[in-house]
């Protein structure tokens, strides 16, 4: 029996309702009332278990206050070396382990993109960008 891999397209969906629903300080009983669905249903639509069918990604987009568009930003592309549902093809390392991580759905994750959006003077930002990096052990390339 073959394990069915959620499609990157669903998993960066997902992530991106996880991150608009959790910088509106909104739970996921808070956004499956507003659409009439349960947290479950929300969890398995974050997680990219379930895929978002366009009328109920258009509802999303308009509890969440936002254009359907902002669920696609930075989205992975799936030409022909890209995987698609059937396994073959591979996405980029950078696209699999950074847009589709699991890092970007945890707490801290969301904590540190609002807080750096928050800051106004743009060297500081690429400042703490690239101490972070350090940290990480990246050469600035």
């Amino acid at each position: 029996m073959v394990n069915k891999l959620p499609n990157p397209i669903d998993r960066h969906v997902g992530s991106r309702v996880r991150l608009r629903r959790v910088a509106l300080s909104m739970s996921q009983e808070k956004l499956g009332e507003a659409l009439g669905l349960t947290f479950q249903q929300i969890q398995k639509y974050e997680k990219g278990t379930n895929r978002v069918s366009a009328s109920r990604l258009k509802e999303i987009s308009q509890v969440l206050d936002v254009p359907p568009s902002y669920f696609f930003e930075g989205a992975p592309s799936l030409g022909p070396n890209a995987r698609d549902d059937s396994g073959t093809g591979a996405l980029s390392e950078e696209a699999g382990a950074i847009q589709n991580g699991p890092f970007l759905a945890t707490p801290e994750a969301v904590e540190v993109i609002l807080a750096l959006g928050r800051i106004k003077d743009q060297k500081i930002r690429k400042r703490i960008v690239d101490l972070v990096k350090a940290i990480a052990g990246e050469e600035d390339g």
